[in-house]
């Protein structure tokens, strides 16, 4: 079964790279300058894709949530609206740093949180949207976002196999362009909570559909797994420094890190391989080194029949018959003398029409 999805021209199926979106989400700070900057190093580590988030805050969360004191030491307002006001970017900076994704040769894209927020994204044409775990059960959002009419991806954090098969349910008759990833929604997410053979489980049961990884893990090595499990979207939080203010940064992947993931995904697609066992030319001059070929255990004259004692297997390989062919010279006479470590080559011998174990100790 074919799976395959594609963004913005690029096609994410199990035979290509892994899709990398580097989820910048708030880590700008409020600040169009630093989400350039975020940008440009994204590229630089070799991304498929830079991600934001947008809430229409008033839409989404509701009123005593938006009043309630945010008084903490990652906090960018006195009550929680201030903290999302100063952290959200509208229409000016978006067109900004779309143009900007679009002069590094980057695709852009946002999670859409809320039904103005999908309307807000539209207007822009983003090429695809995500929607965070707690929306896995959001179904008129899913429809709605799905109704646009571009591919759709959807963090399963929280939710059940059978969550997900809700989602595909509801989406793939409105819009076939879905991708599933595996996510737990703990931040930062310790090893033996992240379950990654839900990646194998979710991949039997949707055969159709693209899966990910949304990858909490504080590392890149599970992105190695996932991948290898059949995860071909990965997305992964991203920072220029642990250090700033925001909760997710210490989470999330400097360049230096998120550079290395990419670099270890694209040689384990390499690694991979077709799956058919066969001898490299890469492989020859090890093998030549390390191999053995038939040799004359000692000095033989020509006439000997030979026999299991006369025979000795040494490097380097390829000069003579491998010792798998032993028993095709065994019984057989040299036309000529041998030195010892001369290789036994079959058109040396000749069939020993008289040979018998009586000739063996006659000439022993």
């Amino acid at each position: 079964m074919h799976r395959s999805l594609e963004i913005a021209g690029t096609a994410i199926n199990d035979d290509a790279d892994c899709y990398v979106i580097a989820e910048v989400g708030h880590n700008h700070q409020g600040d169009v300058a630093k989400a350039i900057q975020m940008f440009q190093a994204a590229k630089y580590c070799g991304v498929s894709a830079v991600k934001l988030q947008k809430r229409d805050n008033r839409a989404l969360y509701t009123r005593s949530m938006l009043d309630k004191p945010y008084e903490n030491e990652n906090s960018f307002g006195a009550t929680y609206g201030e903290h999302r006001e100063a952290l959200e970017f509208g229409e000016s900076e978006y067109l900004e740093l779309k143009a900007c994704a679009e002069q590094l040769g980057l695709t852009m894209f946002a999670t859409a949180f809320d039904f103005p927020s999908v309307d807000f994204l539209a207007r822009l044409d983003m090429p695809a949207y995500k929607i965070a775990s707690g929306d896995l059960k959001n179904i008129p959002l899913l429809k709605y976002v799905a109704s646009v009419g571009k591919p759709v991806i959807v963090s399963t954090g929280g939710g059940s196999i059978d969550d997900a098969q809700r989602v595909v349910d509801e989406v793939t008759p409105i819009n076939s362009q879905l991708a599933l990833l595996q996510c737990t929604a703990c931040y930062p997410t310790s090893p033996e909570l992240m379950n990654l053979a839900v990646i194998s489980t979710m991949r039997a049961r949707f055969p159709n559909l693209v899966m990910g990884l949304s990858d909490h893990y504080n590392g890149i090595a599970m992105a190695v797994v996932a991948y290898m499990l059949g995860a071909r979207i990965i997305e992964k939080h991203f920072t220029m420094n642990h250090t700033w203010r925001g909760t997710d940064h210490a989470m999330s992947l400097e360049p230096t890190g998120m550079q290395k993931m990419i670099r270890d995904l694209q040689r384990t697609r390499l690694a991979l391989g077709d799956g058919e066992k066969r001898a490299l030319d890469a492989e020859k001059p090890a093998l030549v080194k390390m191999g053995k070929s038939v040799v004359a255990a000692r000095d033989l004259p020509s006439g000997w029949v030979l026999r299991e004692n006369d025979v000795a297997f040494k490097s380097p390989g390829g000069i003579g018959v491998p010792p798998y062919k032993v028993g095709e010279l065994l019984g057989k006479r040299l036309m000529a003398p041998l030195h010892a470590d001369d290789p036994i080559l079959a058109e040396q011998l000749e069939t020993a029409v008289e040979f018998d174990s009586r000739e063996i100790r006659a000439t022993a």
